[in-house]
């Protein structure tokens, strides 16, 4: 019997669904024991988000900074899995505070140590830095990351800030004024992700990870855009100087927060579409650069 554990943060549900969706090949194979385990709190975050915590939640997100989470079940803890499927969400171009506060905890180490890890992402377009920083807190664990799959809103950047936005604050994932595209991760998508749990299945029984990521990527497991990397890497660096610039202010963090989301609204309505046309006419010479990081990014 392969023991299988798949440890989330969902605030939506998408990703708890994303995540089972996956699972299933695996829960409904008979030599598999499939453990759902979701990260916990002990302060937890709303949703749908007021305004004011989700710009709060900024700096620690970006910083990595952890928060106290609820220790997992000893039903959870007292088991040795064979293979660990961490699923999580990008907050701030960083790992989901609560996902970072369970890989900085002893639970995480007791857990994941000498443990085959498949990464699964549900965001919505850029998470290829925070996948780096995601192999740096499974390090630290000791766990052995072995596969990821990065389910993404496949539309187009500024219409997904339209419809993330609106879904973040209502909570209600559904058609904007009508005519927007639903928020998230399409249903479609959702729905064929069983098919990389049925890859999955297939390396977990022979105990051989060494092709998975391979065939993941062969059947679309991961999407890469070179702008959306390019972006990534520019707003890693201004998001750090603005989370320094934060985290540390107790009294004028309110004004600082206002500041960083007048920034964050100039970035993405006037600075993206520049850096985009810039990057179009730069394309043809960073072309090899461009496929090395493609390679880079889609593996693991």
């Amino acid at each position: 019997m392969k023991n299988v554990l798949v440890v989330y943060y969902s605030q939506s549900g998408q990703l708890e669904e994303i995540a089972r969706t996956i699972a299933k090949p695996l829960m409904e194979d008979t030599e598999v024991s499939v453990t759902f385990c979701p990260i916990v709190l002990e302060k937890s975050f709303p949703f749908p988000w007021k305004k004011e915590a989700f710009f709060d939640a900024f700096p620690e997100s970006f910083l990595q900074v952890p928060s106290k989470i609820v220790a997992p079940s000893e039903e959870v803890l007292a088991k040795k899995y064979d293979l660990v499927l961490l699923a999580y969400q990008v907050w701030y171009l960083s790992p989901s505070i609560p996902v970072n506060s369970f890989l900085k905890s002893d639970f995480a180490k007791r857990l994941l140590e000498n443990t085959s890890v498949i990464t699964i992402i549900g965001c919505r377009n850029m998470w290829a830095l925070a996948q780096e920083k995601m192999k740096k807190l499974l390090q630290g664990t000791g766990a052995q990351l072995v596969g990821n799959v990065a389910l993404v809103d496949r539309h187009i950047n500024h219409i997904s800030v339209i419809t993330i936005v609106k879904w973040m604050f209502s909570g209600e994932k559904k058609k904007y004024l009508g005519i927007f595209p639903k928020p998230g991760v399409s249903e479609k998508d959702i729905l064929e992700s069983s098919k990389f749990g049925k890859i999955i299945l297939k390396y977990l029984k022979i105990n051989s990870y060494s092709n998975l990521q391979t065939e993941l990527v062969a059947n679309d497991a991961v999407e890469i855009r070179p702008f959306l990397i390019e972006m990534d890497k520019k707003a890693n660096k201004m998001f750090k100087i603005w989370a320094n610039l934060i985290i540390g202010k107790t009294n004028s963090r309110p004004a600082w927060l206002k500041g960083f989301n007048v920034y964050l609204l100039v970035a993405i309505w006037v600075m993206s579409p520049i850096v985009y046309i810039l990057h179009l006419f730069t394309y043809p010479l960073k072309f090899v650069k461009i496929r090395k990081e493609k390679a880079y990014f889609q593996g693991v």
